[in-house]
């Protein structure tokens, strides 16, 4: 029977299931007392939740606080054990798979090296389902306790009802490429466990925004740093994130040839590829037969010297000692990446910009600094004299939490009950459940 409002009885008793189970897990421990004000619920509408979510082993008990002149009060936590999840990070130089108990703790880890460009379709395919297969064998887990594989990779995703999600991702020669149905295809898993695939800075974002720097923000741009550049958003109006291609901003008129195929992007200044490729033209001495990551390590290493102890350059080291064409490659660097993030700073006016993705964090640590102050430059002053810019807190493995961070967010939609079968295609409710995820 549905209400005035058009909602059923089974939607109330849903939406009270998820957010006892939200407030627990982002909250938690809590006492039935606690959460009373914490949800909106009364009394007893908390206790019959808790008695059912106890019952399916969603919650367990979790010791006991004294109380004013009464009993104790028990807490209550969200039971790690009762969900898995898979986070699948598609990057430019490796695919990373890691399974994580309902607490998000890490159980088992993989990943699969990419040979440079190497971003062929079935290769890929075929190094998530092994990579899938690894940690749940390594972790002991059943794949039928699974509440779903979350995806995040380069480039826009497009989630279609005939073929699930289709992803365009021109930097790396994808061109509606229906990963969803390719993975369904030669699943291993049962067709109870859901795929969720977005774009890999969007679960940055996700991730930052539930457990890393940007908690508590209600406004905050996440900047995905690695071969290439990429951003998202967050605001009042789009709690989940929404993902833009900062990196195709153009920052030079007839520029530099960025691989999407323009003039003058930003990510054909920034990104790491192409901070290389301009230090091999200007003679830099750019190791060979090394990949990408230590490519730029090696980069680094020649302009800011880590055994220097000067205070010549951003690194505290003897400007004496640096490669000066590192050292000028890295300064326009940042000037670049400056004024991109002003141009972010002057849309959308975030009250936080955090840098993720394993080249930001390795060239943030060195310039930072510098970046801000760029950025502050070219920035209007009232935005500008608002905004921390700072390097997120999760570490090169974020996209991979954010991943996962989709199954279980449509798990708490979805009041903590597994999504229904379905032989191929996308869940009937999965868009509609993702935009109701838990609050940051």
């Amino acid at each position: 029977m549905a209400g005035r409002n058009g909602r059923t009885v089974r939607d109330l008793r849903r939406g009270n299931r998820a957010a006892v189970l939200q407030r627990l897990y982002f909250d938690g421990p809590l006492s039935r007392l606690e959460l009373g004000p914490a949800t909106g619920l009364s009394s007893g509408s908390v206790s019959n939740v808790v008695a059912d979510l106890v019952a399916d082993g969603l919650v367990e008990e979790a010791g006991s606080v004294d109380s004013d002149g009464g009993r104790p009060r028990t807490l209550l936590r969200v039971a790690a054990d009762s969900g898995h999840m898979i986070g699948v990070d598609v990057g430019e130089t490796r695919v990373r798979v890691e399974l994580f108990d309902l607490a998000l703790t890490e159980l088992a880890r993989t990943h699969r090296q990419l040979a440079h460009h190497g971003y062929d379709v079935d290769v890929i395919v075929g190094h998530i389902r092994d990579g899938i297969a690894e940690v749940l064998d390594t972790a002991g887990i059943a794949p039928d306790a699974l509440l779903g594989v979350g995806i995040g990779v380069p480039g826009i995703v497009e989630h279609t009802p005939e073929r699930g999600a289709v992803v365009h991702g021109q930097t790396i020669g994808w061109d509606a490429v229906p990963l969803e149905e390719l993975l369904r295809a030669g699943s291993r898993l049962p067709d109870s466990v859901p795929h969720f695939i977005d774009n890999g800075a969007k679960t940055l974002g996700q991730a930052e925004m539930w457990f890393g720097g940007g908690r508590g923000a209600r406004n905050a741009a996440v900047v995905l740093f690695g071969s290439g550049v990429g951003a998202c958003l967050v605001t009042p109006e789009v709690e989940q994130g929404r993902a833009v291609e900062w990196g195709h901003l153009t920052v030079r008129v007839r520029g530099r040839r960025c691989r999407c195929g323009a003039l003058g992007c930003l990510e054909a200044y920034a990104g790491a590829e192409s901070l290389l490729a301009r230090w091999r033209e200007e003679g830099g001495r750019a190791p060979d037969g090394i990949d990408e990551e230590s490519a730029l390590t090696a980069l680094l290493d020649a302009a800011y010297p880590p055994e220097g102890t000067g205070s010549g350059g951003p690194g505290g080291t003897d400007a004496a000692a640096a490669d000066p064409v590192a050292l000028a490659v890295l300064e326009e660097t940042a000037e670049y990446l400056g004024a991109g993030l002003s141009d972010l700073i002057n849309l959308f006016q975030p009250e936080r910009i955090l840098v993720g993705g394993w080249a930001g964090l390795q060239l943030g640590r060195r310039f930072l600094t510098a970046v801000r102050d760029h950025a502050t430059a070219y920035a209007l002053r009232y935005p500008a004299a608002r905004v921390s810019i700072d390097l997120g807190l999760l570490g090169p493995d974020a996209v991979t939490v954010g991943a996962a961070i989709l199954p279980l967010a449509d798990f708490f939609a979805r009041g903590g009950r597994r999504a229904e079968p379905v032989p191929q295609g996308p869940p009937p409710a999965w868009r509609t459940a993702l935009d109701e995820r838990a609050p940051h």
